[in-house]
């Protein structure tokens, strides 16, 4: 059986070499590398794609080592992986740095503002509603990092149901 990743990579030296020595460890063949150095991401990542040829159980070890690894995998089987999710701030959100708030969710690995919709009311406290573009199983963690943010600004954060 045959599998394709598109693994999202820092790009540094050493990095691809520790994706691919548990490949073989895990009973899978790699079959083809495309290494794209040259479509770096904002955060220094670049996409890598693997091809892998092996039994289905050990291909699932292989992404279950991936993930243990704290690699992202953003595509499996032309199949992109990642959700989209939203949240609403209420309250002194312009007077708390807009750009900062948005600048230090974006550094968050594997999660992306997408959509910063504001609504302002005077001199009363304001709402946004942020949509953000989430790795898949990111999701809680994307939540919950957003809420350190909300809180340390003193902001009141309404998560989707």
């Amino acid at each position: 059986m045959r599998m394709n990743l598109v693994l999202e990579l820092l790009d540094v030296p050493g990095q691809l070499v520790s994706v691919l020595e548990p490949i073989s460890g895990l009973g899978t063949n790699l079959v083809t590398v495309i290494h794209k150095r040259d479509a770096k991401n904002e955060n220094g990542k670049i996409p890598v794609q693997i091809t892998l040829e092996g039994e289905q159980e050990n291909l699932n070890n292989v992404i279950k080592r991936f993930n243990d690894l704290g690699i992202n995998i953003i595509e499996k089987d032309g199949v992109i992986n990642k959700e989209f999710i939203s949240t609403i701030l209420i309250g002194h959100i312009v007077d708390k740095d807009v750009r900062d708030t948005t600048d230090r969710i974006n550094a968050l690995d594997g999660i992306y503002v997408i959509g910063f919709d504001i609504r302002l009311d005077g001199e009363d406290k304001s709402t946004a509603l942020i949509n953000l573009e989430v790795a898949y199983g990111k999701k809680q963690f994307a939540f919950d990092e957003v809420k350190k943010i909300a809180d340390e600004k003193d902001l009141l954060m309404i998560n989707e149901v």
